[in-house]
């Protein structure tokens, strides 16, 4: 039989049989070792713990079991497991941040307390800035001492020891240093790792910026073609927002796409809920702006007014000359530029003068209480209708509105085309034609009367006084106490009031007939006032008009 085996074919076929079971042997350690490395990350990334000690039963079903699969390889058949071993309950799992919540054995050995002391070194020695804690264990109870350089290391030590198997509880006696050189020098690592990983991934980063540049560039051609946009709406203001919100929308595509394509989603995520938290905040602090924004919008669409318009905003009056995104421009009729903001506009009272061009305007006469009112009205009313400005219908109408002490107060309404008649001077004219008609039938118009008294020697005083002047006229008119004294000086009164009457219409009259009289008497709109309006919006502007004649008005 020796030899037998010392022939060299025999002795090649035999090394070579123990070269191929060796080398099955380290590929099937080299599986179990890689599929235990996989569990343990596949474990630690779900958050469950695994267990370095494993009982008897369990090593002895694990040596069985590689036995067998062992013996079926080498021999080529495959048996069925037996369902009778026992499997092995999974490893408890341990939570908490400084007491282990495993179940506590009733007998510890010293054994285990120097293998737990023995396995946390050996996890302690890989870590950078865990090498100074010191590690004692006493029946299952872990006591940390020594150093770490910040409280995130010391928590870390004790997560670490809650994660070994039979630990009872970890007492944190860790000092924490606070030292500069270690925490700086762990941030620096922190940061040449990050930049590192950033020079990696620059071409990837630029393929990204490419791209979103791409795309966003496309939304902002598209966004600035305007005659399309108008084409799709008439209201320049939608058609404007329309635009917008295409080259909004192209841009977070673009920038969906950029974070994809260096798989940073992620990032995206967190922008959008920063971006959230800090529109919330803008919103509150340009709350204005966006409420006359919204205004902008919906009166763009409404078009409660059209340029050259007459119109009073909360008493605020004025002819239009533009309505913009952010405010409603006016010109004045003293000629100046008035800006209203949109939401005021919007939320206000408006009043429109061109809408109706027919417009009423009010005055007030008083004739003496001893005369007919209703001669008076006819008269009034007659001289009314001499004036080529006022309408036949709606027609001129006066009423009586009131009886003083001395005066009956008669109302005058007339009617007027605003849009041929200055509104001011038509009210001017009719209120001096109305005047002099009444005059000019006997009617006085009288003023409030004060009578006053005085003693005797008073009035014989300011009758002395009266008589001494030169052809003069005294101003204040005295009163006397006899009946006969008064109607003599009434009769006086009224002779020097009829004087000064004819003298005063023969100075008016005389005004009247000068040169340039006409232009007093005439109650034409001023133009100059319209041609300021005309040239501020023929003026260009970076605003755009929002006021379409092609767009439905309310």
């Amino acid at each position: 039989m020796a030899t037998y085996i010392d022939r060299p074919i025999v002795r090649s076929s035999i090394k070579a049989w123990g070269q191929m079971v060796l080398l099955l042997s380290i590929l099937f350690a080299f599986s179990a070792h890689a599929a235990d490395e996989e569990t343990s990350g596949i474990a630690a990334a779900l958050g469950v713990e695994t267990t370095e000690g494993i009982d008897t039963t369990e090593e002895s079903v694990s040596n069985d079991n590689s036995a067998t699969s062992e013996n079926e390889i080498l021999t080529g058949e495959i048996t069925e497991p037996d369902s009778s071993l026992p499997t092995p309950a999974p490893p408890p799992v341990i939570s908490g941040e400084s007491t282990n919540n495993a179940q506590i054995e009733t007998t510890p050995t010293p054994q285990k307390d120097n293998d737990i002391r023995q396995r946390i070194s050996s996890i302690f020695s890989e870590i950078e800035g865990l090498q100074a804690v010191n590690i004692s264990v006493t029946q299952g109870v872990v006591t940390l001492t020594g150093e770490t350089a910040n409280e995130k290391k010391a928590q870390q030590a004790i997560n670490l020891t809650n994660r070994i198997t039979d630990v009872v509880t970890v007492e944190d006696r860790i000092n924490r240093t606070l030292d500069v050189q270690e925490n700086v020098s762990t941030v620096y690592q922190g940061l040449k790792a990050q930049v590192t990983n950033l020079v990696k991934a620059l071409p990837l980063l630029l393929v990204g910026v490419v791209i979103f540049a791409l795309v966003a560039w496309f939304g902002s051609w598209l966004s600035n073609r305007k005659k399309m946009w108008q084409r799709l709406t008439p209201n320049p203001f939608v058609a404007e927002l329309l635009s917008q919100t295409v080259k909004v929308i192209f841009i977070i595509f673009g920038l969906i796409l950029g974070l994809s394509l260096i798989g940073a989603e992620t990032i995206l995520g967190t922008l959008l809920g920063g971006a959230g938290v800090i529109g919330i905040a803008v919103g509150f602090a340009v709350k204005d702006t966006i409420e006359n924004y919204i205004a902008s919008l919906m009166m763009s669409i409404r078009q409660p007014f059209r340029a050259r318009d007459h119109i009073v905003i909360n008493e605020q009056e004025g002819i239009v000359v533009r309505l913009t995104s952010r405010a409603t421009i006016l010109m004045t009729l003293d000629g100046n530029q008035l800006r209203i903001p949109n939401s005021e506009v919007f939320k206000g009272t408006i009043l429109n003068y061109t809408k109706n061009p027919e417009r009423r305007f009010t005055f007030e006469l008083g004739v003496d209480a001893n005369d007919d009112p209703l001669a008076a009205i006819k008269v009034g009313l007659d001289a009314i209708h001499t004036l080529t400005f006022v309408l036949d219908e709606p027609k001129a109408i006066a009423v009586i509105t009131n009886v003083g002490d001395s005066n009956i107060v008669l109302e005058f309404q007339i009617w007027v085309d605003q849009s041929e008649t200055d509104f001011a001077k038509a009210r001017s004219i009719a209120i001096r034609e109305t005047k002099h008609a009444l005059e000019n039938e006997g009617f006085s118009l009288p003023e409030p009367i004060y009578r006053l008294r005085f003693n005797n020697k008073l009035e014989k005083a300011f009758e002395h006084i009266r008589g001494s002047a030169d052809n003069t006229r005294s101003d204040l008119t005295v009163t006397p106490t006899m009946p006969e004294s008064a109607e003599n000086n009434q009769n006086n009164d009224n002779q020097l009031d009829d004087q000064d009457k004819k003298q005063a219409k023969a100075r008016a009259k005389t005004i009247l007939q000068g040169h340039n009289a006409d232009d007093v008497l005439d109650a034409r709109p001023d133009d100059k006032l319209m041609e300021k309006v005309e040239q501020e919006i023929a003026q260009s502007s970076d605003e755009t008009d929002l006021l379409n004649n092609n767009s439905p008005q309310e």
